[in-house]
Formats: structure tokens, C-alpha cells, sequence
């Protein structure tokens, strides 16, 4: 398990990148069959385990979550997902989400607030914090469609997973220092039904819109000349992280699969054995004896597949969605400076005002300068918070499946 975490969260400092992160990250076979399912606790001298510290998975989850309460004192914004409500119209089935809001900001104009908000709300505030900080790393919303395997897209399992994502989401918006002082993030916490409507017309036009993609193909088209070598590093770090989290992904949705299988099979040999001890009585009470057992196995063993899907696949999972969040953000960033860079060569050919060129290449220049900063000040973020939740899952999911084998060992003996 210390080889698993190792190879996902490696143990340097949050704002460097390490120059060879193929040797940290676990080598695992792709799987292609496989369908995929929809705090810093860096130690000083970079080591897994210190004499000083305590060491064992219940202590170090109980620490990483002790920080976590110290971090939530400075607070002033709480936030709360839940009461999935079904709704049926002529026209379409659609899920709403209570989504209650406590706050100390001055710019709102009370300190609790509650609204309905359906999925494609949720969508519309992501996009817009896109748009207004292309740079800055806004954290993914769960999948819009219904992946392969689930059967029914409002069964109670996939609302429920659904409603923890859009949960973390809003969180991860309320804790950021930038994002969360948007004014489409209050109005998407605080105004009703019919006001967040009204608000969303007030957007950007179609062709506004249109020009904006345009103009973003023609410079991923171009391409950026000179990127500096730490985004170039992120880029590598996000392409190889990418990759090792996906087949985590897929290795762990494959062992819950198993896992499932096997539980359904074990659940069989509990009746057989106790109708086997009808016939024998010389063994009646040795074979009921095994089927007890088995039964407790079966509490047991379902116990830890509920747990591991519970725990583990839905951040592992989150993170696969990170990444491509993160190689979106690293596309904006080159696209701006691509901008920049085309505006600089129209200027070094004298066929354009040279005047009105050169005032704006000085705002590209800025808007350049933000971004990268920008984006070097989320990636430290990001990092940490990765760390902190791939970490903490991972040691969950270690202590109860220590949790599992004793008790099971114990049953069986």
C-alpha cells in the first residue's frame, strides 16, 4: 500500500516538480476492457514514516483530519448539498439539489440562504468560472451522461454519488481564494429559481461566444514558440499523472467488479452447507458451524466492498477528471500566450498601426504575466489538496481492509 501511495503522491514539496516522475508512479498494464465509473502530510526529511510520528493508518487519517479542522476554523463560508428531488415534466425527468448556504461576507446581503438547483446549473457556474479565470484550476463536476453499466440514471446510488460531487464542488469553490468572491457564485448561492434564470440571459451573446472559440483554435493551431520550462514541466507532470491515475482508476473498478463477484458467490455456500447438515448427522453441527461462519464472511466481505466504493473509487475517479481539468487549463494558458506571441511577429513586420499594436501587446503582455501566476499559485493548491485526498483515501482503504483480513481470520478460526 506505501508503494501504491508513493507512486501517485510523491513526497516532494507542493511548488516543484520533480525532473523524473516516471520512477514515482506505479507501472500498471492498461486495461482496455475495463469500464471506467463515473493535508500535505509531506514529512520533513521526505520519508513515508518518522520515529516522531504516529504510524499507523487510523493515527495518520485522524492527523490529516485534525488540520483539516484547524483550516476550517477561518471559514466564513459553509456550504451544504443535499434533498435530491425528482421532477417530471412533459418535456424531461430531471433531479434538483437542495443547496443550503451559511455565511459571515459582507456582500451578501443575509447570513443563510436555501435553493433548488439542477445539474445544468451546476454546469453553467463552472463554465463562467472558466471564462472569467481561464488559468485558475476549477474543480470537475461529476459526468453529464450516464456511463456504461448503470442501468437506471435516477437510481438511488448514482443521485447520491452525484450529490457528493456537486458537494465537493461547491466546497472546493467557497475555499478558493479568488474564485469564490465571484459574483456568479453568489448569485448561483443566494438568488431563487427564476432570478438565477434571469441572470444567466445577461451572459455573453452566441457570437461573442463564437469569437472567443475561434480565436482559441487559431492559437492552439499556432502553437506556443516559447513556453517557459516550468509549464512545460507541469505539462509533463499532468500527462504522466494522467495516465497513472487512470489506470489506478481502472485497476480499482476492477477490483470492486471481483470483489462483488465473489461475495455473490460466497452468499451461495451458506444454504448449501446448512442443508448439507440435514442429511449428515454426524456432522450436523460442524457444517452449520461452516455456514455461520461463511454467513459472517459474507457481512464481512460486503462491508469492505461497500467501503472501498464508498472511499476509494470516487477519488480516484475525481482525479481523472482533475487531470484533463488541468490539461484544459494548461491549453488556456499556452492559448493566451500564443496571442501574444502572434501580436509580437505583426509588429516585427511594420505592416499594421504600429502605435495601437504596441498598446496592446503591452495588455497582452499583462495578461500573460497574470495567468502564469495565476496558474503557478492553483498548481501549489492543487497539489496539496491531491495529496491530502489520495493520501487519506489511500490509508482508509489500507486500515479496513487490515480491519477486514483480522476479523475474517478471526471468524475462521
Amino acid at each position: 500500500m506505501s508503494r501504491t501511495i508513493d507512486a501517485v503522491v510523491s513526497p516532494t514539496q507542493t511548488n516543484t516538480i520533480p525532473a523524473d516522475i516516471s520512477g514515482q508512479m506505479l507501472d500498471l498494464d492498461e486495461d482496455d476492457d475495463l469500464e471506467v465509473f463515473s493535508k500535505d502530510l509531506t514529512l520533513a526529511d521526505g520519508n513515508m514514516f518518522n520515529a516522531s510520528m504516529p504510524t499507523s493508518p487510523g493515527s495518520m487519517v485522524n492527523q490529516c483530519k485534525f488540520e483539516e479542522d484547524e483550516e476550517s476554523d477561518s471559514k466564513d463560508i459553509f456550504i451544504t448539498v443535499d434533498n435530491p428531488e425528482s421532477h417530471v415534466t412533459a418535456i424531461e425527468t430531471f433531479i434538483t439539489y437542495r443547496v443550503l448556504t451559511k455565511t459571515t461576507r459582507s456582500e451578501f446581503d443575509n447570513s443563510e440562504y436555501e435553493v433548488r438547483r439542477r445539474y445544468q446549473d451546476f454546469l453553467w457556474l463552472k463554465g463562467k468560472l472558466e471564462d472569467a479565470h481561464s488559468t485558475l484550476i476549477v474543480h470537475p463536476l461529476p459526468e453529464k451522461f450516464v456511463v456504461k453499466g448503470m442501468v437506471e440514471r435516477f437510481n438511488g446510488d448514482f443521485i447520491e454519488t452525484r450529490r457528493k460531487a456537486l458537494h465537493k464542488f461547491l466546497n472546493r469553490v467557497a475555499d478558493h481564494p479568488i474564485l469564490s468572491c465571484s459574483e456568479d457564485f453568489k448569485v448561483f448561492l443566494s438568488a431563487q429559481a427564476w432570478e438565477l434564470t434571469t441572470y444567466k440571459k445577461q451572459g455573453p451573446g452566441f457570437l461573442s461566444r463564437m469569437g472567443e472559440t475561434v480565436r482559441a483554435v487559431a492559437n492552439s493551431v499556432r502553437g506556443v514558440k516559447n513556453r517557459p520550462e516550468e509549464f512545460t514541466a507541469i505539462q509533463e507532470y499532468v500527462e504522466d499523472f494522467s495516465n497513472k491515475i487512470g489506470s489506478l482508476d481502472k485497476v480499482t473498478q476492477r477490483i470492486v467488479k471481483e470483489q462483488k463477484e465473489y461475495l455473490e458467490e460466497l452468499k451461495e455456500y451458506g444454504p448449501t452447507y446448512t442443508l448439507w447438515s440435514g442429511s449428515e448427522e454426524e456432522l450436523a453441527e460442524q457444517l452449520k458451524g461452516v455456514a455461520g461462519c461463511i454467513e459472517r464472511c459474507c457481512k464481512e466481505t460486503e462491508e469492505q466492498v461497500g467501503h472501498l466504493s464508498d472511499t476509494l473509487v470516487p477519488v480516484l475517479h475525481e482525479y481523472v477528471l482533475c487531470a484533463e481539468t488541468l490539461k484544459a487549463v494548461l491549453r488556456r494558458r499556452d492559448n493566451i500566450q500564443a496571442e501574444f506571441e502572434a501580436k509580437n511577429e505583426a509588429l516585427a513586420t511594420k505592416k499594421v498601426d504600429r502605435d495601437a499594436l504596441k498598446e496592446e501587446i503591452d495588455k497582452l503582455e499583462d495578461r500573460v504575466e497574470w495567468a502564469n501566476n495565476a496558474l503557478k499559485g492553483d498548481w501549489g493548491r492543487w497539489q496539496r489538496s491531491m495529496r491530502g485526498d489520495l493520501k487519506s483515501a489511500f490509508l482508509s482503504t489500507a486500515e479496513k481492509n487490515v480491519d477486514y483480513y483480522e476479523k475474517v481470520r478471526y471468524k475462521i478460526l
